[in-house]
């Protein structure tokens, strides 16, 4: 069929059928195109029958063991989200804050919350990894501190692991919230994150290897940055040194994202902390752009796990 005549059924099938009352425009709009858009690549490439069938089994596949989140990660998708919402910030005259990345499929909403300082670890891991401590300031894109914002950092154990989706971890284990202090400032104690890898066995790594890609991920921490009048931060930061800094499987390493990190041994700084071995530290500080009228909306609604 040619592209015109692919056109044409489409149309037949998706707006001629519409005889039951008016139609979301906005919904129609989008599965005309996509539908249009997926026969004619089913008609360009000559996929077989058992092609489309076998493709048909593997979303319905992805999304009963709830990997369509990884898999949009793996594909790039949630990158070219974040590209577009780059150039619409540009567009709007949006500059100068912490570079956004993608949030990923693996948020809890409802981590315990604390002024300041928290600590995000249980201690089930203690003497496993090496201790870290990550503090900083967030600012206005003015420079002002911002007492009161919110921080919501989230990130994996030395296994790579999240709590929550993985059940031999308390509830919450890497998951806090913390309101920034008076100066605007905030810190944490954890143990620095590992990266991790798809599930092997996994929906994703199946399309992965047949691609020739790996699906590993180097270590990070996830964050949501938030306060009044601003805009809504998603990001994270990277390890650096980390194998795959700069080959992530999801493309979610960007510049200005990867800190510097400090091995800390000093006898003072170590009876400062509560600790009695070297530590990590990194020094990170988030700026907040403030919100603006007429806008895009930096607040992305999606279904996000709750406990």
């Amino acid at each position: 069929m040619t592209h015109a005549e692919i056109e044409a059924l489409v149309k037949q099938f998706i707006v001629d059928t519409a005889t039951q009352g008016t139609p979301d425009p906005r919904v129609q709009q989008v599965v005309l195109r996509l539908t249009t858009d997926l026969f004619k690549a089913i008609e360009d490439l000559d996929l077989s029958q058992s092609e489309v069938w076998k493709g048909i089994e593997y979303m319905a596949e992805a999304g009963a063991s709830q990997e369509l989140g990884l898999l949009a990660a793996g594909l790039g998708l949630e990158r070219f989200l974040d590209v577009r919402a780059d150039e619409a910030d540009a567009r709007a005259g949006i500059s100068g804050g912490t570079p956004r990345t993608i949030e990923g499929p693996l948020y809890v909403a409802g981590a315990p919350e604390s002024k300041g300082f928290a600590r995000l670890d249980d201690g089930s891991e203690d003497g496993k990894g090496e201790v870290l401590f990550m503090q900083g300031t967030v600012y206005d894109d003015a420079g002002k501190p911002l007492p009161g914002a919110k921080i919501e950092v989230w990130h994996a154990n030395l296994l790579g692991n999240y709590s929550f989706f993985d059940k031999t971890q308390s509830h919450f284990n890497l998951r806090r919230t913390i309101t920034t202090d008076e100066q605007g400032r905030y810190q944490f104690r954890s143990n620095v994150p590992m990266g991790y890898g798809c599930p092997p066995q996994g929906t994703t790594q199946r399309v992965l290897d047949l691609l020739a890609r790996h699906g590993r991920r180097p270590a990070h921490i996830h964050f949501f940055v938030s306060a009044p009048g601003h805009r809504k931060l998603t990001t994270q930061i990277n390890i650096d040194g980390d194998e795959y800094l700069w080959d992530d499987f999801a493309f979610a390493s960007r510049e200005g994202l990867v800190p510097a990190v400090t091995r800390v041994s000093d006898a003072a700084a170590l009876d400062k902390h509560g600790v009695d071995k070297p530590f990590a530290s990194i020094d990170f500080d988030f700026r907040l752009n403030a919100e603006r009228d007429h806008a895009p909306s930096a607040e992305v609604e999606r279904i996000r796990a709750a406990a």
